[in-house]
């Protein structure tokens, strides 16, 4: 649980960072532009298939493969953004643990609640995904005036603990959240 919640706050680091980046200047046409092409990227959503194949997913074209660019070389982190470090995500495989998933998904909304006072919990909930459970929680994360939307969906596979922290601009919260639900609907565990 100690590393789960090392990798977790990584994560939110990473997210800080990017909120800090304040690097959007975007004009409205060009988000709309933008947007269209994100409905259009779905079908160049980029593969990505971890644990010999036993999970899978799918990124949106924009994200590219960080993991060795952000400070750890462990095999057990694999970490995915866009160019501006904005939209990120975040796959821990981890030692399993006796806890079950809703369990740690209320452990780690405590911890998240307990670094940010006004974190608001959308969803903590139990997902299906082809007969395994999977336990997901949505929130929308405060740093330095910034918001960001963060999907974090934990499962157990071969005895291993996966947690995958899906983390995108709040600034259109409903956007952000559809954004985070088309990856989750891609994941496939064998």
């Amino acid at each position: 649980m100690r590393n789960l919640v090392k990798y977790v706050g990584i994560g939110l680091l990473v997210l800080g960072l990017a909120a800090c980046d304040n690097n959007d200047t975007k004009t409205p046409a060009e988000g709309a532009a933008a947007e269209g092409a994100a409905a259009e990227g779905n079908a160049n959503a980029q593969p990505v298939s971890l644990l010999d194949g036993k999970v899978s997913f799918a990124l949106p074209p924009d994200m590219t493969d960080q993991s060795g660019k952000v400070g750890t070389q462990t095999n057990n982190m694999h970490v995915y953004s866009d160019a501006t470090g904005q939209k990120a995500v975040i796959v821990i495989v981890g030692d399993n643990t006796t806890d079950d998933l809703e369990a740690l998904a209320k452990r780690l909304e405590d911890q998240q609640r307990a670094r940010d006072p006004q974190l608001q919990v959308v969803t903590n909930k139990s997902i299906e995904i082809k007969g395994h459970n999977l336990q997901q929680l949505d929130t929308v994360i405060s740093a330095k005036g910034q918001t960001a939307y963060s999907s974090v969906i934990l499962s157990k596979v071969d005895d291993k603990l996966l947690t995958m922290q899906i983390t995108l601009p709040a600034d259109n919260q409903q956007q952000a959240q559809t954004a985070a639900e088309n990856i989750i609907n891609t994941i496939t565990i064998k």
